[in-house]
């Protein structure tokens, strides 16, 4: 298996690559995990479809296994659902030597990882993300949490898996909007890292929508590494990690105020599309680069307008945002393409004047 690793103060960790589930068991002897107790978390989506063959691929390395599905979706990411799997926990004995398994995308990522940090102050867990867009950002990094009241992803933590394992195979049953979804945070590297890799986007946007397996491996394993050197300079977002969130000051309102009809992903890339606006204005982005962004967006059929809100309704959510200082928004902006940089001087007339260019 290919892999790289995520270095940070406490923890070295590794991200493999896989184009199946026959690795699972020597990614779990590698990391010193073998004869535990496994649970592992999945959705009612990708529980259907994985939950067995997981289960099978490491029934021989853990003592025993227990499985826990939730209703698939945004809407269950919230402190009931992380009940029920504390319940699910004792009933069935779990203890500090347990193992929790994340299969799924980012809902479940996030969910998982937060009851293993939380319960008996922190149990081991592994990620196993199957949509791309937990491929290439929400399971690498260990940021997990919930959301909460009209706040998203406002309760959390800081807490490392002990490896990922990326089997892209799994984005052969992933529906094509999921898919898209995940591409906008894929396209948020290129504005966040450099013109270089969205050029490769560009210039394989065909191979990558028709899922060719070797222009997909390339890309996730690119997001990996820019967010893994990322996460290994900044692991608690002091400071640089901040880069990572372009596109999502606005976009997390959006989603928060269209009640999750929308997928994440779609709601960066209208996030995305409102920042472009105002670094068009500054004069640090140029219209071809502007041009080149929406174009990419519009051919994987992502949004960059939406008329059902109101720009009043998505300022205010704003400000419930957890990137907030000082009530002050907190936005990524770039110098110039390639090299972003986290502020709060952006003026009410700026945010006005793209939120106006998004929601109409």
């Amino acid at each position: 298996m290919n892999s790289i690793y995520v270095e940070t103060n406490d923890k070295r960790y590794p991200i493999y690559f896989a184009h199946d589930f026959d690795g699972l068991g020597k990614a779990v002897e590698e990391n010193g995990l073998l004869g535990r107790k496994l649970c592992i978390i999945s959705d009612s989506n990708v529980s259907s479809i994985y939950g067995e063959k997981v289960k099978k691929a490491l029934e021989d390395y853990f003592e025993s296994i227990f499985v826990y599905t939730f209703n698939a979706g945004e809407k269950s990411k919230n402190l009931n659902t992380i009940s029920d799997f504390y319940e699910f926990f004792l009933e069935n004995h779990i203890d500090r030597k347990t193992v929790v398994a994340a299969l799924g995308g980012g809902v479940c990522g996030d969910m998982a990882g937060f009851a293993a940090a939380t319960y008996l102050r922190g149990i081991k867990f592994i990620q196993i993300p199957t949509t791309l867009l937990a491929q290439v950002d929400s399971s690498v990094g260990g940021k997990v949490g919930v959301d909460f009241k009209n706040s998203k992803n406002i309760i959390g933590a800081f807490y490392q898996p002990e490896f990922v394992y990326i089997n892209t195979q799994t984005l052969d049953t992933l529906p094509e909007r999921e898919f898209n979804a995940g591409m906008a945070e894929v396209i948020k590297y290129g504005p966040i890292y450099s013109h270089e890799f969205t050029e490769y986007i560009v210039n394989n946007k065909k191979s990558v929508a028709q899922r060719d397996k070797h222009a997909l491996e390339h890309i996730i394993k690119k997001c990996c590494e820019i967010k893994a050197e990322v996460v290994s300079k900044d692991e608690k977002e002091g400071g640089l990690r901040e880069i990572l969130n372009f596109g999502h000051t606005i976009g997390h309102a959006i989603e928060t105020k269209m009640d999750f009809s929308l997928l994440h992903g779609e709601c960066v890339a209208l996030g995305m599309n409102a920042v472009f606006e105002i670094c068009l204005k500054r004069n640090t982005v140029n219209e071809n680069e502007y041009k080149e962004l929406k174009e990419l967006l519009e051919y994987f059929k992502l949004p960059l307008n939406i008329s059902s809100i109101m720009p009043d309704e998505v300022y205010s959510q704003m400000f419930l945002d957890k990137k907030v200082k000082n009530n002050q928004l907190s936005f990524v902006l770039l110098e110039k393409y390639g090299k972003p940089f986290s502020t709060t001087q952006v003026n009410k007339d700026e945010i006005y004047s793209a939120l106006n260019a998004v929601l109409r």
